[in-house]
């Protein structure tokens, strides 16, 4: 028998199906996981806190692989997995659907103003312009960081007739590398950021890189707060350059009530819901769980892995 530790939550979705060969635990509470860790030779530690997740994995000796259904892995303690050769499956490409249309909200958003049309219905007023003019049609979209999201949102604005540019770390094939981008942010009317948080993407848009954006562009975050210098943002916005930013993701999470950017004007705050707008997030991960359950079984590869060198 194998043992398995997951959240009591997923037992109705998952219990039915599980093979004879493995041994559930279930645990209802953070006191429970860290007592059941030790035990786990499987383990779905997934919490609303990456901290006691992280811990557990440290307690679970045992553990040979380890699924979660967050994509990112930041503050999971990759080296004690590498140490111990725990495979590590995460929820890469799960959300990537609801988040790129997400993305495309924020530019119809953006772009005709609705934030505008809303307060207006919200004071029964019947406007007799459009506050947005600006068409999708023929605009410029940097979409750095090319994996399951970048590359939903690319095939979503072909429809809309919108010229993309992708980086990726490989760089070729019409994309730009590493050190290629930042030369070039002023052709762009989007930049769209949906890199993993690791130590190479921290504080990646900073003072240099928001100078060098069209003051009619708009940043869209929805990889991490940490990914951009939060406090050169509120200055850059302030100032006008860039014009907009949509901002699913801010450092801390939540954002403190009297925090600036709630009251900037060209600030949008969606509090990180654009993985949650959805109601097939389970059951695509129990899906991919238990396809990947027959692999262990086997001996073959599960997917998708974490580069546990690379931290995505």
């Amino acid at each position: 028998m194998t043992v398995l530790v997951m959240n009591a939550m997923a037992a109705p979705l998952i219990e039915p199906h599980l093979p004879d060969w493995i041994e559930p635990r279930w645990f209802r509470s953070t006191e429970e996981l860290l007592a059941l860790a030790p035990e786990a030779e499987i383990g779905w530690f997934d919490l609303n806190q990456k901290e006691p997740m992280a811990q557990a994995v440290r307690r679970a000796t045992k553990l040979k692989w380890l699924n979660s259904i967050y994509a990112g892995v930041d503050g999971m303690p990759l080296d004690v997995m590498a140490q111990r050769g725990v495979v590590y499956t995460n929820g890469v490409g799960i959300n990537a659907i609801t988040i790129a249309e997400y993305v495309v909200m924020a530019m119809l958003t953006v772009a005709k103003g609705y934030r505008e049309v809303v307060r207006a219905q919200e004071r029964h007023e019947w406007l007799t312009d459009s506050p947005g003019k600006v068409e999708l049609y023929g605009s410029r979209a940097l979409i750095i960081g090319y994996g399951a999201i970048g590359q939903r949102v690319e095939r979503l604005l072909q429809g809309f007739d919108v010229a993309v540019t992708k980086v990726r770390r490989s760089g070729g094939d019409g994309a730009l590398g590493p050190d290629e981008w930042r030369a070039k942010l002023g052709c762009f009317d989007w930049v769209i950021l949906a890199v993993p948080a690791t130590a190479e993407t921290d504080g990646m848009i900073g003072v240099a890189e928001l100078a060098a954006m069209k003051p009619t562009a708009t940043l869209i975050n929805v990889a991490r707060g940490s990914v951009v210098d939060q406090d050169a943002l509120v200055t850059a916005l302030r100032a006008g350059c860039p014009g907009q930013a949509f901002l699913d993701v801010t450092t801390p999470e939540p954002l403190p009530a009297d925090h600036s950017l709630w009251s900037l004007p060209n600030a949008h705050i969606t509090m990180h819901l654009s993985g949650r707008a959805q109601t097939l997030m389970f059951q695509r991960s129990v899906e991919r769980f238990l396809e990947n359950l027959g692999r262990f079984q086997r001996g073959e590869p599960l997917e998708p892995q974490v580069d546990l060198s690379l931290g995505y």
